[in-house]
């Protein structure tokens, strides 16, 4: 029985997926031989517009030109359904990267925007207490700058604006000076009938001291 090497010669094929060959028996000894390759790892539908290599001929003309008829073509559509399973592979991780990148992005703005929601709510007590001349309540309700660095500037505009108001009490504050009282008179001390006789007795001490 000759040797057709059948197999040996599918096996060097360079393809990826299921071979599928359908052979059918026409009119005047010819042969109708359909071949399909196809990859269940493809997940593009488009695989399926892949029409069948079809030959037609007689059992002779088919084993002398078959693989020479069927490889390029089979090869062709191998690789094809491979870069289209590479091309699904990298467009659903596209996918996942985008909603992984989207979710992360309206995070981070629900989070800038409660933060901002807060920042005007400070503000906008503050100014409130202002209104009602509570200036110094209206210094405590200002957002912190550590808080919201990005706004430092708005914050220290505001303080600047209530400094005028609070210096008085916390930035410009010095002591009344005292009122300097006079001395009083002698007369103020002793009254008038002893004032002759305290001046001798302080004569008297004084002279005391110089004897001594």
């Amino acid at each position: 029985m000759d040797t057709t090497n059948f197999f040996k010669q599918i096996a060097q094929m360079n393809i990826t997926g299921d071979i599928q060959i359908t052979l059918k028996k026409g009119a005047e000894n010819n042969w109708i031989v359909s071949v399909l390759l196809n990859n269940e790892h493809c997940g593009d539908n488009a695989k399926n517009l892949i029409v069948p290599c079809t030959l037609r001929g007689t059992a002779e003309e088919l084993d002398d030109d078959f693989f020479g008829t069927i490889t390029s073509p089979l090869e062709r559509a191998s690789g094809l359904m491979v870069n289209m399973e590479s091309f699904m592979k990298q467009l659903e991780e596209s996918k996942k990267q985008s909603a992984m990148e989207k979710e992360k992005t309206e995070k981070e703005k629900k989070e800038k925007d409660g933060k901002d929601k807060k920042f005007q709510e400070a503000m906008s007590k503050s100014t409130d207490l202002e209104k009602e001349l509570k200036y110094k309540e209206s210094w405590t309700a200002l957002p912190k700058i550590g808080d919201f660095p990005e706004h430092s500037e708005a914050i220290r505009k505001r303080m600047r604006e209530l400094e005028k108001f609070l210096a008085p009490s916390l930035f410009n504050f010095a002591p009344e000076p005292q009122e300097e009282k006079p001395e009083p008179e002698k007369g103020a001390l002793y009254p008038d009938h002893m004032v002759d006789t305290v001046e001798q007795e302080m004569e008297s001490e004084h002279e005391g001291e110089l004897e001594y």
